[in-house]
């Protein structure tokens, strides 16, 4: 059974950091990419970014520069390392895994596994 679960949100103040976590058990297979997303009240979810198995990375526009996709294949899991971080930053932010290569999937929903979110929070 594959299981996805997100960590490390939390409440912050604006202009400081976060790293979430995203735990990915029971997936094996030679090629992946693992996807963060984030949604916050009364929007949409919305790409953050995402790392295939080979250390590719993709980030959405917005947040490059801020954020920081990494993986430890060792501990089958995924790091999104936020700084700077501001009030609009506020959401549930999920990851998701998908077999293949695509980077760019646009929606959490057509990821194959997906996790149940983690709050972060960030105070102005």
């Amino acid at each position: 059974e594959v299981q996805v679960e997100e960590s490390g949100g939390g409440l912050v103040q604006a202009g400081g950091s976060l790293r979430l976590a995203c735990a990915v058990s029971g997936f094996i297979v030679d090629e992946y990419v693992v996807g963060w997303f984030r949604q916050a009240p009364g929007k949409e979810s919305e790409f953050v970014s995402s790392i295939s198995s080979d250390g590719r990375t993709y980030y959405s526009n917005s947040m490059k520069g801020r954020f920081t996709i990494s993986s430890d294949n060792t501990k089958n899991t995924v790091y999104l390392q936020m700084n700077s971080l501001k009030p609009e930053d506020t959401a549930v932010y999920y990851c998701g895994a998908q077999y293949g290569t695509a980077l760019n999937t646009p929606y959490l929903r057509f990821y194959d596994y997906r996790g149940q979110g983690t709050q972060v929070t960030v105070s102005s």
